[in-house]
């Protein structure tokens, strides 16, 4: 039987709901949301408290968890959520179930704007949402993110008959691995992949990366360990 939730959130403390327990919230001006100095830090930090829970919980059974950062932190207040939005970071990623943003990089409501698809494909959609949320909210940092066992990369490596839907789903990643025989390469390459659409199929995100308004990075979820690691 796996850990029961509750548990895990009451144990754990630095993830994203226990950690809004005992958060101080911010109100709605503008210039008091919630944004980092540096993004990429705050994310992989976020991912290291993440990490080092998920670990424990893979090594405990019992209800001992601790906090890996005790220290209150901000957080979005309800009443100016209810009315805008300021995310610091976009994350492209894959919609598995085990593979949730706002838990791998401990953050509270409003912090991310998620784009999710089955292989973390840059899809038309896909681009139209990540341009809204460098254009319009203006996030700062953009981070395409596969992980490790992916069934969609599994199923673009494979030759069992798919769904005419389905098929359509990893056409563009059976593209992107270009035949890979190895699961852990062919879930780097598709992301990098997928970056590099994003760029070259959108203006809008070109221009903001050349002029310096956008930082892209490109990382990998390893189940297992909880850990992001960037590849690009």
């Amino acid at each position: 039987m796996g850990i029961q939730r509750r548990h895990f959130l009451q144990t754990t403390g630095g993830l994203a709901l226990a950690a809004l327990m005992r958060a101080w919230p911010v109100e709605a001006a503008e210039k008091d949301f919630c944004v980092p100095d540096n993004p990429l830090q705050a994310l992989m930090a976020g991912n290291r408290r993440f990490a080092e829970a998920w670990q424990r919980a893979d090594q405990e059974t019992k209800t001992t968890l601790r906090a890996a950062d005790p220290d209150p932190r901000c957080f979005n207040s309800p009443r100016a959520l209810a009315t805008s939005q300021h995310p610091w970071a976009t994350v492209l990623t894959c919609s598995d179930s085990r593979v949730s943003p706002s838990w791998v990089f401990d953050t509270t409501p409003g912090e991310l704007f998620v784009i999710r698809n089955a292989g973390n494909t840059a899809f038309t959609e896909a681009i139209a949402s990540v341009e809204y949320s460098v254009s319009i909210l203006k996030t700062p940092l953009l981070m395409v993110m596969g992980h490790s066992g992916c069934g969609a990369v599994t199923a673009a490596m494979g030759t069992d008959p798919l769904t005419p839907s389905l098929d359509r789903l990893i056409q563009p990643i059976r593209e992107n691995i270009s035949g890979s025989s190895d699961l852990e390469e062919a879930v780097k390459r598709n992301a990098l992949a997928s970056a590099s659409t994003l760029m070259q199929r959108s203006a809008v995100l070109a221009d903001a990366k050349a002029s310096g308004a956008l930082k892209l990075v490109v990382g990998c979820f390893q189940l297992s360990s909880g850990v992001v690691t960037l590849i690009e």
